[in-house]
């Protein structure tokens, strides 16, 4: 098969991938952090204000920069003084601390045992954030562990999903269910479920349309979905997956705002790191919505959908 053999990284390629993937990211963090100190023997307000400058201009958010800020101020204000050589390993903790992930039923790894069988994900997002080839790349990550991953297309209302996703369903060799352009998504969902229950697929993955400028719309089609979905599997859908471009900073933080109003997302992927120097945005979406990270893009490559581990992105990030 190619590219497509069902080979996964080792623990070590994936950190290597990591450490790539951030690059851009962490060049320009510290480039600035290193600009704020220079010359600086203590943490003093220049620093601080400094500080806060690269944080937001890093993607951090503007809440979530102010809360490390107002942390270091106690701090000087509790210890009265900090050198500015402890500064990494105070931003470090305090990192860690924003990045920890809330208690979630979702499996630890693609070929760790499954909490629900069929497992069923309902993917979300706008066009063009890298849905559909995080949901090809889900696939192959599950059918690599061993999985049988059926996909559902239901984002029937955009010009060419259906024939995208089934393009990438051939490529990975995975059962794709679908009703064309313009079908009840409902509809294509119900079906997916009733192919993977007679297949006794491990894995579902469904694909829906990314409208946000009619938040009340979809609201109502994403319910629906639920509703169908649950008198097949009671408990569907196990995650709701949102996908969100790193690449956008703040944008995807305004769109993590929208979704979660307009529907329960329960996990989060980030994509196109590798081609952003604004990472920092999985800090300010971790500390502002407490919905777990699930996975990180981080290339082209099938294997570059990374399931997201905060102390690794700590250690890459600062080392």
């Amino acid at each position: 098969m190619g590219i497509f053999d069902f080979i996964r990284k080792s623990k070590t390629e994936e950190r290597a991938t990591l450490d790539q993937g951030l690059a851009k990211t962490k060049e320009n963090f510290f480039q600035k952090l290193t600009r704020a100190v220079v010359g600086k023997s203590t943490v003093d307000d220049s620093v601080l204000d400094s500080l806060e400058e690269t944080l937001i201009t890093s993607d951090v958010g503007v809440e979530t920069t102010l809360k490390v800020i107002n942390n270091l101020q106690e701090r000087i204000r509790r210890d009265k003084y900090i050198s500015t050589s402890e500064l990494n390993a105070i931003l470090r903790a305090e990192i860690s601390q924003l990045l920890r992930q809330p208690q979630s039923h979702f499996p630890d790894d693609f070929d760790s045992p499954l909490p629900h069988c069929p497992y069923v994900i309902l993917v979300v997002g706008v066009n063009g954030v890298g849905k559909t080839t995080t949901i090809a790349k889900l696939a192959y990550q599950y059918k690599a562990a061993g999985r049988q991953v059926i996909l559902g297309a239901a984002d029937t209302f955009r010009a060419a999903a259906v024939e995208q996703l089934q393009l990438w369903a051939d490529r990975v060799g995975v059962p794709i269910v679908q009703q064309g352009m313009g079908a009840d998504p409902a509809s294509v969902a119900f079906d997916t479920l009733q192919s993977a229950l007679s297949r006794k697929a491990d894995v579902v993955i469904i694909d829906t349309a990314g409208r946000l400028h009619n938040k009340v719309g979809l609201m109502n089609e994403l319910g629906k979905i639920r509703r169908v979905m649950q008198k097949l599997v009671p408990d569907a859908p196990h995650e709701v997956l949102l996908v969100l471009d790193a690449s956008t900073g703040q944008n995807a933080i305004e769109q993590a705002r929208q979704f979660t109003q307009a529907t329960d997302v329960n996990a989060l992927a980030l994509t196109k790191l590798d081609g952003t120097a604004k990472g920092g945005v999985i800090i300010g979406i971790s500390d502002q919505f407490h919905i777990p990270v699930r996975y990180i893009g981080l290339g082209e490559k099938m294997t570059d959908l990374q399931l997201f581990n905060p102390a690794d992105f700590v250690e890459s990030l600062f080392d």
